[in-house]
């Protein structure tokens, strides 16, 4: 495991560098290393790293939120309430129901495994979103608006709604029955997510204040006390749902505001932390991806993509109308959301393993997803930030 940990990191780091200078996201070298040296292609990583691939992967998504919440200013957060609600579910909504109208005229699918693919492809990547709305609020680039901010606390939540109506879709399509009670995971879900990373972070912000330690101390216990809230979430299987990643960015949240000076400094050993976990995330997503599948699917399923995100962008649209936002500020959260990643590499082969006869599209279309937008979006991001948003100060 030792050497496939040097690949991931020598060669992501190489390739992100690379990209970098050819003025690309370094993501979307990390992702073709990750391709590369993936058991698809090359076969350079150990299967003892593949096999707690899933792990890793979350811990990185814990270290990218957490840096989230720790930034996150709840009064920013409150001038554009609404449509940071409304982001939490109208765009993958929009294109969930985007896909059920197209995806069985150009796959040949039935409405319910079209809505199967629909769910898959709807989540937004918190991987490939959050750090660029961080550096925007870091830069200062639409923060008086509280456009990074709005979009961070909406591509947050929409994970949660996306994988439940997920769960609900496979099920119904395994031979079982879809309850109105399944759908209560997704309020449950987000209140006791939050209840609960409120709570921690109340508690730490006490114990912060009353005991001295080191701030790399602080960071251990923070990351264990993540850990935890992740492990619940795993157990939570029953109607009663928990969302762990959205516990972590609210303990955040609450630490940051209770600690300002200690927030932003454990900020600042989080933004360490990431140089190596964004690697490991995004090199080992690519190792996902299984590229012979993209042949079998062919134009159809990347139409049915592109044709989704119009659908997706309709809902930011329509999620951030009446706001004080000008055209291109509404624009660019248009784009912004559109970068698909980490939760498709997590359940893309879920409907396959489940025997579903669908199983072997909703993969394919998923590889496609990461392959289309993840760099799509980042570089969309990338090159209209700074052209299209207001910089404070």
């Amino acid at each position: 495991m030792l050497w496939s940990l040097a690949l991931v990191f020598l060669g992501g780091l190489f390739a992100g560098e690379v990209f970098r200078h050819l003025r690309l996201p370094p993501l979307l070298g990390m992702l073709l290393v990750g391709v590369a040296f993936g058991p698809y292609a090359l076969d350079l990583l150990d299967d003892s790293l593949l096999a707690i691939s899933d792990d890793l992967r979350k811990v990185a998504l814990i270290i990218i939120l957490t840096r989230a919440g720790l930034s996150l200013d709840i009064a920013d957060l409150r001038r554009v309430g609404r449509s940071a609600v409304l982001l939490c579910f109208v765009p993958a909504t929009f294109e969930i129901v985007g896909t059920v109208v197209l995806a069985p005229r150009l796959l040949g699918v039935t409405v319910l495994e079209a809505a199967i693919i629909g769910a898959v492809i709807a989540a937004v990547s918190p991987a490939v979103v959050v750090p660029r709305m961080l550096r925007l609020m870091d830069e200062g680039y639409g923060a008086a608006q509280g456009i990074p901010q709005m979009i961070l606390a909406g591509a947050s939540v929409d994970d949660v709604y996306v994988i439940v109506l997920f769960s609900s879709f496979a099920s119904l399509a395994a031979g079982g029955s879809l309850s109105p009670l399944d759908f209560v995971r997704i309020p449950t879900s987000l209140v006791l997510g939050i209840a609960a990373g409120v709570l921690c972070g109340w508690a730490l912000a006490g114990w912060f204040s009353r005991v001295h330690m080191r701030d790399s101390a602080k960071v251990v216990i923070f990351l264990a006390l993540s850990f935890v809230l992740v492990t619940i979430e795993d157990h939570c299987t029953g109607i009663i749902g928990f969302s762990g990643l959205l516990a972590v960015m609210s303990m955040g949240i609450m630490l940051g505001r209770r600690l300002p000076a200690v927030s932003k400094r454990l900020s600042a050993k989080y933004d360490r932390l990431w140089v190596a976990a964004e690697l490991l995330l995004f090199v080992l997503v690519g190792a996902m991806v299984n590229i012979s599948y993209v042949a079998y699917a062919g134009v159809a399923a990347v139409l049915l993509i592109l044709g989704a995100l119009v659908f997706r962008m309709a809902g930011v649209f329509l999620s951030v109308a009446g706001t004080r936002l000008n055209g291109r500020e509404r624009a660019f959260c248009m784009l912004a959301y559109t970068p698909k990643a980490t939760v498709q590499a997590a359940i893309g082969g879920v409907p396959l393993a489940m025997g579903l006869a669908c199983g072997e599209t909703v993969l394919t279309v998923a590889v496609l997803a990461i392959l289309i937008t993840a760099p799509f979006g980042a570089i969309a991001i990338d090159c209209t930030y700074k052209r299209w948003l207001q910089r404070a100060g």
